[in-house]
């Protein structure tokens, strides 16, 4: 675990807060908001746009969208104020594996970054000593983001539909209370996380085991009950080696961890691609290069954190089990029993910690849109490896992140819907999800929509240049003399 850090001072994160105003005001945000108003054709307007998920994508978005001038926006998330995105839910890992000095959600301004808030709060000394950021400190920060910023996240209403309505996008929500609603908007963005366009991936293998025998790493797991108890965790990754810490620190009696592997991979090839170039160039490339480079650095697999695995060997009760993928698990009377090529292992409760899946068909929600976007594999050649056809499951998305008809003339609502989370990857790179490259994503797509409601009603936006009346001269600032030039004198 991370050393506890010194005293807050709330002294210092109000300065902060009057700083990060400063600038703001130096900056003239917010801007005249300039988009042209539609009718909802309920007696009232539009929303411009509609961001489905208030965790760090969602907030980054909506701020870019604001610097931009436009202010017209809806932020819902169907969680607790405080419990956004996976920080404080099913992420178990004690610190973030992002260096603490990238700027994330800031869009570089310097009083937005993640130090600027933790030296106002424990000093540059406290700053200089710190090695990585504290999960639930991370949550803390978005927060303080969030009320710094005044973004307006509606908490506990959640989508459970989205179709067009004449010219509108339609989401219908549901908010916590059970009572239903209607959100209408020009936009919509689904900053909706890892699966917000799939899933949790449990391997076939594992599929049939009693839900009261297994959990998935994203799950929300009793580790309270699995005290005492033999646990078994599939997957070589940071899920799976912070949910088996979590298992150990919580008293469980064994934990094996089994891994398909002979080894584990040394190097975090995402890291070599952490720069502006990339983050910069990836949507302009052609298809081969794009899946090039993603399927290049996923199939050499992303090593968990060293501080993950010196967690898990502290303790004597956890055995790890490279080059053992399961080849057959099954219910073997109040545990199960797991089929490997090292042996049978028996084990009273399972954590499969293999990541998410892509897989737009399993949303209700997107139900609408399931059969009509492009998908990667209707554009490249996939081959029979699970990555390939995983990635070919991801959505071919245009340079605005919107979703693209399968077929020729296909909806042209789709073209409001626009993916800001994990499945946009192959598409736009890790700009919508991961916090090194998140500012780039975030601007990029806020420039893409405000480009596009220009476009859209350029009429109007001619029609108010013509009538555009403000005077720079008033006539009284010069007086015209009407009398004959002098003539020329005679030589």
């Amino acid at each position: 675990m991370p050393p506890e850090p010194p005293i807050a001072s709330d002294t210092g994160l109000a300065r902060l807060a009057r700083c990060v105003a400063r600038d703001l005001d130096y900056l003239n945000y917010p801007p005249r908001d300039w988009v042209v108003p539609h009718d909802d054709g309920h007696g009232g307007r539009l929303v411009d746009v509609a961001i489905v998920g208030g965790g760090m994508c969602g907030l980054a978005v909506a701020f870019a969208l604001r610097r931009v001038g436009i202010g017209n926006i809806r932020l819902i998330d169907g969680q607790p104020d405080g419990r956004e995105g996976p920080w404080v839910t099913y992420a178990r890992m004690a610190t973030l594996r992002s260096p603490k000095h990238l700027v994330g959600p800031a869009l570089d301004l310097p009083g937005l970054t993640f130090r600027a808030w933790y030296e106002a709060r424990f000093g540059p000394e406290a700053w200089a000593d710190l090695g990585r950021i504290d999960r639930t400190m991370w949550m803390d920060y978005l927060r303080w983001y969030r009320q710094v910023l005044d973004l307006p996240v509606e908490n506990g209403v959640r989508m459970t539909a989205l179709r067009p309505e004449g010219a509108a996008i339609r989401l219908d929500v549901e908010r916590v209370d059970g009572s239903p609603g209607v959100l209408r908007a020009r936009k919509v963005v689904l900053a909706t996380g890892r699966d917000g366009l799939g899933g949790p991936y449990t391997p076939a293998v594992a599929a049939d085991l009693p839900a009261d025998r297994r959990s998935h790493s994203a799950d929300d797991i009793d580790f309270a009950g699995l005290r005492g108890k033999r646990v078994a965790v599939l997957g070589g990754g940071a899920s799976a080696c912070d949910n088996a810490g979590v298992a150990l620190e919580t008293g469980a009696a064994e934990v094996r961890q089994f891994v398909r592997r002979d080894d584990l991979p040394r190097v975090n090839k995402s890291k070599g691609a952490v720069y502006a170039g990339y983050a910069l160039a990836f949507p302009e490339l052609d298809d081969a290069w794009r899946w090039r480079f993603l399927h290049y650095m996923l199939d050499q697999q992303v090593p968990p954190p060293r501080e993950s695995l010196l967690r898990l060997t502290r303790h004597a009760n956890y055995h790890l089990h490279l080059g053992c993928p399961w080849q057959g698990v099954r219910a073997d009377g109040e545990g199960i029993a797991i089929d490997t090529p090292r042996g049978a292992f028996h084990a009273d409760h399972a954590i499969i910690g293999t990541g998410f899946d892509v897989d737009i068909g399993r949303r209700p929600e997107l139900a609408s849109l399931a059969d009509k976007v492009l998908l990667w594999r209707d554009r490249v050649a996939i081959d029979d490896g699970e990555l390939s056809r995983q990635f070919g499951r991801f959505p071919y998305l245009g340079p605005d992140f919107a979703f693209l008809p399968r077929d020729p003339g296909g909806p042209g609502w789709l073209a409001n819907v626009h993916c800001f989370n994990y499945a946009s990857t192959l598409s736009h790179g890790p700009v919508s999800g991961d916090i090194p490259l998140l500012g780039f994503g975030a601007e990029r797509l806020a420039r893409a929509i405000a480009a596009g409601f220009f476009a859209a009603d350029k009429q109007a936006h001619f029609a108010a240049l013509q009538a555009f009346d403000e005077p720079e001269l008033l006539g009284d600032e010069w007086t015209v003399d009407d009398a004959d030039p002098p003539r020329r004198r005679q030589s």
